[in-house]
């Protein structure tokens, strides 16, 4: 593998890329037919997975897209977060609700910051 290859791979993997996942590594990630459940729902259960095992913050990305096409509202996705919170703890759930918000298009670190700089 030259340089340029690996590059690519690590970009690709990083983006959790699923067209790469499936024809390099045989990775099928589509199992929403099989599954029996509405668009929705899958959607965000994969989500729930994510959150559950501390996933990548692109990975929060490529399961936020598709729950929103799906018609679920932002509501929902933080809900599902809410929902797990008792199975993945605190700890994780503190963890990924930064992600989670960047993924959604809020930075909330950065309205924390804010916040703290207000009140000095």
């Amino acid at each position: 593998m030259d340089t340029a290859d690996y590059r690519d791979t690590l970009r690709r993997l990083a983006l959790s890329d699923e067209r790469f996942m499936e024809t390099e590594l045989g990775m099928g990630l589509d199992t929403a037919d099989i599954s029996q459940l509405d668009a929705k729902t899958y959607a965000l259960v994969r989500l729930s997975a994510a959150l559950a095992i501390d996933a990548a913050p692109s990975s929060y990305h490529s399961a936020v897209e598709p729950a929103l096409a799906a018609g679920a509202s932002i509501d929902e996705i933080v809900g599902t977060l809410i929902a797990v919170a008792p199975t993945i703890g605190m700890a994780r759930v503190v963890s990924a609700a930064p992600e989670l918000a960047l993924a959604l298009g809020y930075d909330v670190e950065g309205a924390i910051e804010v916040r703290e700089g207000e009140e000095r």
